[in-house]
């Protein structure tokens, strides 16, 4: 039975970003990535996919923020919030911080399908949905309900991470499926005291986001150092355009403009 695809006449790109494992920094690229797009004039939304774990209401700073909610024609619609150029949707605005979703896999899907379709995005050049660890109903739903233009990979360079990477890449090239894999990001990739800033340091191992996208047969599109000030920021509710650290901030260009790249290939 074909499933009914969501219409999204005013999206004209959905990228997904994913990752076998979580505390790899799924989010922290999902939320940079997506402010580093605002930054270069694009129209950009941001739906938070982790539907038990949001964290992206924290990282924006955003987490008293209540949408409106109001119905039209019978239907309940949602305004989102815009911080840094990023229309935001996550379900982290309508419950507590305690407050933990005892839900079975077809809640959650439902939930994931209700933040995206029933949100007032406007128009929007590319919609980001940062997807929870995994390959469940949440990714499933969505590869079934949406017209994905491609899924960016998150990984860290140690073996364990990469295995968890390869499994949730499967998913997307598997031949029912056929997503395009955009690339792939590492995170963590190394560690450069501030006081001696020629100095690498391989926390992590070396070469696994390489060696992952060759196994896909695509491109590392990025590799972001280990910083503290990218934690900190985060917790304040900041960009890692708000820190001085500029390695990361160079990551991040390079990254979006990799993806902006991809993007218009997708769509030509």
């Amino acid at each position: 039975m074909e499933i009914e695809k969501i219409k999204l006449d005013n999206i004209k790109n959905v990228v997904v970003i994913a990752s076998g494992k979580g505390g790899v920094g799924k989010s922290t690229v999902s939320v940079n990535l997506a402010i580093s797009l605002a930054r270069n004039g694009l129209k950009v939304a941001l739906v938070d996919g982790d539907i038990y774990g949001p964290s992206i209401p924290r990282m924006f700073g955003i987490e008293d923020y209540k949408p409106e909610v109001y119905t039209e024609n019978g239907k309940e619609m949602m305004n989102p919030v815009e911080r840094f150029g990023v229309k935001i949707m996550s379900i982290g605005f309508f419950i507590t911080q305690n407050q933990p979703l005892i839900w079975r896999g077809p809640m959650a899907a439902s939930a994931i399908t209700q933040l995206v379709e029933n949100t007032v995005w406007g128009e929007i050049d590319i919609m980001i949905i940062d997807y929870p660890p995994g390959t469940g109903d949440i990714q499933l739903t969505t590869i079934q309900k949406l017209d994905l233009t491609g899924a960016l990979i998150v990984t860290t360079p140690q073996e364990i991470a990469l295995n968890d990477a390869r499994k949730a890449a499967s998913l997307f090239v598997h031949h029912d499926i056929g997503v395009p894999i955009l690339g792939v990001v590492e995170n963590m990739s190394w560690f450069t005291p501030a006081k001696h800033p020629d100095e690498q340091y391989f926390i992590f191992g070396k070469g696994g986001g390489k060696i992952l996208a060759q196994e896909l047969n695509t491109e590392l599109v990025g590799q972001i150092p280990l910083v503290q000030e990218v934690g900190e920021t985060a917790e304040k509710g900041l960009s890692i355009f708000n820190q001085t650290d500029v390695s990361v901030i160079k990551a991040f260009d390079q990254i979006s403009e990799a993806i902006l790249k991809r993007v218009k290939f997708a769509n030509s």
